[in-house]
């Protein structure tokens, strides 16, 4: 069997098959890898947060110092143009269809889904399409991921604590690989490769944490508020990135995804505020459905759009991109 063939075949395999895969298994196995032990530890959903860990460490070690300033611009643009438009859809909802919301997706649905985007998706992405700088950004743009700006776009505010700690906690694995990379040209060559190959086991945790049947109950609303969360979404979040930040627009489509944790953020919400608690049922399954969705769909956007306009791995003849990490000169195409 060509396993790997088949793969790499699909954009953003690495993360998307077994992403697939762990989904799977925790819908009609659920219990499967909940036996305990090294199992539990590796691949179900508990072992997310470590082999994600490891994965921003090893790309740390390919990040130089002078690099740092075009990390924060373009995660930084992602990132404001990801909430703006978030929260203008989650306004506009709630202004024009009330409560209810605007086909049964109320405006908390609305914010939770387009807001918070998939981190682990976005670095696969960058893996196969982008550069090093382009899988820097994915520290920045953890900070979307939870209830923090949600809260702040709900006008929650008063509500609200900036959670610190956790977004020092996201940052500390890659500034560790970055300091030891610049300090030791022999690290990045040891660890730098490596980070590929935590891939699969980040995407298949990640799945064992989501189910499909939440597809089916998100139902018809739940496909609604993917199809907004990649195509509204995404269409103003490559605007930006083309038009202000002067990129091709790959990794603004890259972002143009629902974060697996945003599953569990309408039940935050609800605890900030409980004038939302009415909402979670409904909410939670909508949000999921666009997690699955939006990581299924989005990988073969970015591959499209990628090949089409160019980027570093496929640059359009006269397009000038930064050289890799290795010093190696970019192949033209075309």
């Amino acid at each position: 069997m060509k396993i790997m063939q088949f793969i790499k075949k699909v954009p953003a395999g690495m993360m998307v098959v077994p992403l697939l895969a762990g989904c799977l298994v925790n819908t009609f196995a659920p219990n499967a890898l909940q036996i305990g032990g090294i199992t539990t530890a590796t691949f179900s959903s508990a072992g997310s947060s470590c082999a994600l860990g490891i994965l921003l460490f090893c790309m740390g070690t390919n990040l130089k110092v002078k690099e740092l300033p075009a990390v924060f611009k373009r995660g930084g643009l992602l990132l404001i143009a990801k909430f703006i438009i978030g929260a203008l859809l989650g306004i506009l909802v709630g202004k024009l269809f009330g409560s209810n919301g605007f086909l049964g997706i109320s405006s908390m649905a609305m914010i939770c889904a387009v807001t918070n985007s998939n981190g682990s998706v976005y670095f696969a992405l960058m893996q196969q399409y982008g550069d090093d700088k382009d899988c820097a950004c994915m520290p920045i743009l953890a900070i979307n991921d939870g209830p923090f700006l949600t809260l702040v776009a709900l006008g929650a505010s008063g509500l609200a604590d900036i959670p610190f700690m956790s977004l020092v906690a996201a940052i500390i694995p890659i500034l560790a690989g970055m300091i030891l990379g610049n300090l030791d040209p022999e690290v990045t060559k040891f660890f730098g490769p490596l980070g590929s190959a935590v891939i699969p086991f980040t995407g298949f945790s990640l799945g064992a944490g989501i189910s499909l049947k939440s597809v089916i109950t998100g139902g018809v609303s739940g496909i609604i508020l993917a199809l907004i969360t990649i195509f509204v979404g995404g269409i103003f979040i490559v605007a930006c990135d083309h038009f202000i930040g002067r990129r091709p627009g790959y990794a603004g489509w890259a972002v143009a995804t629902t974060a697996g944790n945003a599953v569990a953020v309408p039940a935050a919400i609800a605890t900030a505020d409980a004038a939302w608690a009415s909402f979670v049922s409904i909410a939670t399954v909508q949000v999921a459905a666009s997690t699955v969705l939006s990581a299924l769909i989005v990988p073969f956007i970015v591959s499209w759009w990628a090949k089409k306009y160019g980027c570093p791995k496929y640059p359009k003849p006269g397009q000038v991109f930064d050289p890799p990490a290795d010093g190696k000169p970019i192949p033209q195409k075309g």
